[in-house]
């Protein structure tokens, strides 16, 4: 029986030991990891308002102009661009702080592990400041393997609409119907693809934490993991993401529920005269919850699949690279416990 001083025990990995321990990790370290979840995707949403508060205000007359509008009647480039502008800012800095906000979330959940994995305590500070330092690599990573697996989704996509538009420019007949299955047949091809590449390097930021490696490190290393388990892989990071969706849109519904009441009662005296300003004002409280359900469901969605290929991760290092007795050493030794 190999020793278990953490959440898992230190031996190769069943199904039950990898979703156990992250139940565990939730169930031990939940309230590390969800607080620098919350504290980060809150702090992206503070941004994000702040953001479209200053958008609106710069904006706010050319909106009411554009609302004014008579039926039939163009807007002014001189109200279309200013808002289409701030529009745009709002947007690019929302992506900025969602990116960051889940890379240091996807480094916080290795950080955990290593100390959840041989049972000693952490602390929030501890956890900030690791997912900090390795945040640089985990966006590297992050984006490299988006840029990758995008190549097959992109090359797909074109395959199909190449071939839909191939067969319009025909006259029809067996030759469109030929170029539409040949294009299907290509879309198809290029998903496997994608999906292979995806799990091939879903390991990728757990390296980048465990081992202080870079993205391309991290990669390679991600890669040569996975190799001759990618079946297993695939499953049970699947399995997870679909755990994580169903329990945040579970978690999500009463919000949503909430907010829609709220925003009926405050809707109730609108009409077509009701100025924008006032609509946003009376329909706050629906965003406010809404915002609030959407921000719980994410933290859940966000740290319970890393938490499972954190997991597989070292399950790998255990199999493939004899690394139980390393964890047994570690885990005996005195705790590096920083507060």
């Amino acid at each position: 029986m190999p020793p278990k001083p953490g959440v898992i025990p230190l031996g190769p990995l069943r199904l039950g030991d990898i979703f156990n321990g992250a139940f565990a990790t939730l169930g031990r370290y939940g309230k590390q990891l969800f607080a620098v979840g919350a504290a980060l995707y809150g702090g992206a949403l503070v941004v994000v308002g702040a953001a479209v508060a200053v958008a609106y205000s710069a904006v706010s007359d050319h909106l009411d102009r554009l609302f004014e509008l008579d039926e039939g009647e163009s807007a002014a480039s001189g109200d279309v661009v200013p808002v289409i502008v701030a529009f745009g800012v709002v947007v690019l800095l929302g992506l900025l702080a969602m990116v960051i906000a889940s890379a240091v979330v996807y480094a916080a959940v290795p950080a955990v592990l290593q100390e959840a994995v041989l049972g000693r305590p952490t602390t929030f500070s501890a956890i900030w400041r690791r997912a900090w330092a390795r945040t640089p690599a985990v966006i590297g990573t992050l984006l490299l393997t988006g840029l990758i697996t995008m190549v097959p989704m992109v090359l797909a996509i074109a395959a199909l609409t190449g071939g839909i538009i191939a067969a319009v420019a025909t006259d029809g007949g067996g030759a469109a119907v030929a170029l539409i299955v040949v294009g299907a047949i290509c879309f198809l091809a290029f998903i496997p693809l994608a999906l292979w590449l995806w799990v091939r390097l879903s390991l990728a930021p757990s390296a980048a934490v465990f081992e202080n490696q870079g993205p391309v490190a991290s990669m390679r290393r991600s890669a040569l993991l996975v190799r001759g388990d990618w079946w297993r892989i695939c499953g049970m990071t699947l399995l997870a993401g679909m755990i994580a969706s169903v329990a945040g849109y579970i978690i999500q519904l009463p919000f949503s529920l909430l907010g829609m009441f709220t925003g009926a009662l405050g809707g109730a005296a609108f009409d077509e005269n009701t100025h924008p300003a006032a609509m946003i004002t009376a329909l706050g409280g629906y965003l406010v919850v809404g915002v609030l359900g959407q921000l719980v469901s994410q933290l859940i969605v966000a740290v319970f699949p890393p938490l499972v290929t954190g997991l597989l991760y070292v399950d790998r290092r255990i199999r493939t690279e004899n690394l139980a007795p390393v964890l047994a050493e570690a885990a005996a030794a005195p705790p590096r416990y920083t507060a």
